[in-house]
C-alpha cells in the first residue's frame, strides 16, 4: 500500500471513529488509560480523549489479533502492547482466537476490527493463507495491516511484516543439537506443532537443514504433532519411548513442548542421555535452560515485533510512510553449553532480556 493511502479521504477515520463507539466497547477493548507505570508522566488522556496537546497519537486505534490468549509467547505480546499503547496514548483492543490453528476465529476478530474503524492491525496469522480474505478487506478500507510472528503468504498480502526467522531460528537449533551429539548417531524424535501452520513448517524445516539431514530420513524415529501444548506433548513423547527409548536428541515447536518433552524423559530416567533443543526464548524457558532440562532455547523478540509493529502503524495513521516489506526481529541461541561455530549467550544474560 502507498504512503498516501489516507490522503484520499482525510475525514474518514473520524467518520468511522465516531460511527464505531458502540462496536468499540463491545468488542474487549483493553483499558490503557489506567494509572502508567510511570509515577511523574502525564496520563494519556480522559474520557474525553483530551490528552491536554501533548500527544500527537491522541486519534490512533491499533487492534492486536494472537493466536490464543493462553500461549505465553501471545499472553507477552498482548501485554507489551497494551503496556506500549498506554505510552504511546494510543487505543488498542486485543482479540484472539480460541485455540491454536483458529482461523476462523481470527477472520472474525478481523472483522470486528474493521467494523470498529481501527487505524492498524496486527495480526499473529495461523498459518500463510488462513485470515487472506479479512486482510484484503480491511486494506481496502485503508487500514493498515502488519503480521507479527507469521508471515502472510503471498507476503505482500499484508503491509509489512515483523517477525523472527522461524527458518533460521529452527536451523539453529538443529545445528547446536546436532553439534552437541558429535560424532553419536543420533536418533532423534520430533515434537511438531500444528499440522500445516506456517510458523510449524518453518520451524521444522529449518531444524533439519540445521541438523543436516532431510525429511523422512532414517535418523527420525519418531514425530507427533502437539499444538505447543505441555500436556499434549508430555503425552506424545510418552508414547513416543515406548518405541524408541534410546532416543538421544529431541526437537520442540516451543517451550511449553519442551516441558513437556522432560517431564516424560526425566519419568523414563532419561535424562542423561536426551539432548532436547526448543524455541520461544521466555524467561521460564531460559530458567529451564539454566535447571538442565534442556540444552539450549532459541530467543525470540516479541516485544520488538509488538512496538515496532505499533511504531509503524502509529507513523501511518499520522501521515507518514506506511511500512512495508519483512523485518527480521532476531534469534539467537541461549544455552550454558556453548558449542564451536554456533553464536550464543548464556541464561543470564537471557534472563535480563528474554522475550525483550
Amino acid at each position: 500500500m502507498s504512503s498516501n493511502w489516507r490522503s484520499s479521504n482525510p475525514t474518514r477515520r473520524t467518520v468511522r471513529r465516531r460511527t464505531a463507539a458502540a462496536a468499540a466497547l463491545a468488542a474487549l477493548t483493553l483499558g490503557v488509560s489506567a494509572c502508567s507505570g510511570g509515577g511523574d508522566e502525564e496520563p494519556a488522556g480522559d474520557a474525553t480523549g483530551d490528552t491536554g496537546g501533548t500527544s500527537t497519537a491522541e486519534d490512533v486505534s491499533i487492534g492486536l489479533i494472537t493466536k490464543t490468549e493462553t500461549n505465553p509467547f501471545f499472553v507477552t505480546m498482548r501485554e507489551v502492547a497494551s503496556e506500549y499503547a498506554e505510552e504511546q496514548g494510543v487505543e488498542l483492543t486485543a482479540l484472539a482466537g480460541e485455540f491454536d490453528g483458529d482461523n476462523e476465529g481470527q477472520v472474525q476478530a478481523m472483522e470486528n476490527l474493521i467494523a470498529q474503524g481501527v487505524d492498524g492491525i496486527m495480526v499473529t496469522p495461523n498459518n500463510s493463507t488462513g485470515v487472506l480474505g479479512a486482510i484484503e478487506q480491511a486494506r481496502a478500507q485503508g487500514i493498515v495491516v502488519i503480521a507479527l510472528d507469521t508471515a502472510t503468504d503471498p507476503e505482500d498480502a499484508v503491509d509489512a511484516t515483523f517477525a523472527t526467522d522461524n527458518l533460521e531460528a529452527g536451523r539453529l537449533q538443529g545445528a547446536y543439537v546436532r553439534a552437541v551429539l558429535g560424532d553419536t548417531e543420533p536418533r532423534l524424535i520430533m515434537l511438531d506443532g500444528t499440522a500445516g501452520g506456517t510458523v510449524d513448517t518453518f520451524r521444522h524445516d529449518g531444524f533439519l537443514d540445521g541438523f543436516g539431514i532431510e525429511e523422512g530420513d532414517p535418523a527420525i524415529v519418531g514425530m507427533e504433532n502437539t499444538q505447543g501444548d505441555q500436556n499434549t506433548a508430555q503425552t506424545a513423547m510418552e508414547n513416543l519411548l515406548q518405541r524408541n527409548p534410546d532416543v538421544n536428541a529431541v526437537y520442540t515447536i516451543n517451550e511449553p513442548a519442551a516441558r513437556g518433552a522432560y517431564a516424560a524423559i526425566e519419568a523414563a530416567g532419561l535424562t542423561d542421555g536426551v539432548t532436547i533443543g526448543s524455541i520461544d526464548g521466555g524467561c521460564q524457558g531460559v530458567q529451564d535452560v539454566a535447571d538442565g532440562r534442556y540444552a539450549a532455547t532459541v530467543m525470540q523478540f516479541p516485544a520488538e515485533m509488538v512496538r515496532q509493529g505499533m511504531d509503524a502503524i502509529i507513523q501511518a495513521a499520522e501521515g507518514g510512510e506506511a511500512p512495508s516489506g519483512f523485518v527480521d526481529t532476531g534469534s539467537i541461541v541461549i544455552t550454558d553449553e556453548p558449542v564451536d561455530g554456533i553464536e550464543s549467550q548464556d541464561t543470564a544474560w537471557g534472563l535480563e532480556n528474554c522475550w525483550g
